[in-house]
């Protein structure tokens, strides 16, 4: 089975069209090398994803025929991503609700954030 269409059968990504994007650019990876959209993939094979500056780990269990429920996604692939990265994610939202505005900042939003950036 090709990787782009496993990545969008096991709703990885949301498109077939995102995952192939994501494999020519790079973030789709076997043992540090990056993969072609049309490279096979196979049960027992460990694939690394970056998604949303996240390092996601996968092991794949089995192949599935078409595109699986949310539900049962677990029965062909494993999520073995490390907890740092996990972690990395939290981080990532505490960081774009700190300093979001529904358009352009107030007067004092704006003192307030030279204020924190001077500090």
């Amino acid at each position: 089975m090709r990787i782009d269409q496993f990545l969008w059968f096991s709703r990885i990504f949301k498109s077939r069209t995102i995952a192939s994007n994501a494999c020519k650019k790079g973030h789709i990876k076997k043992n540090s090398k990056s993969l072609k959209p049309s490279d096979e993939v196979y049960p027992n094979m460990t694939i690394n994803v970056k998604k949303n500056q996240i390092n996601y780990t996968y092991t794949i269990k089995d192949l599935p025929n078409s595109r699986v429920g949310a539900k049962i996604v677990n029965l062909y692939i494993d999520n073995i991503t490390p907890n740092s990265e996990i972690n990395k994610k939290e981080i990532i939202n505490l960081n774009k609700n700190n300093f979001k505005y529904d358009g352009k900042p107030s007067k004092k939003d704006r003192r307030d954030l030279k204020n924190y950036l001077n500090d």
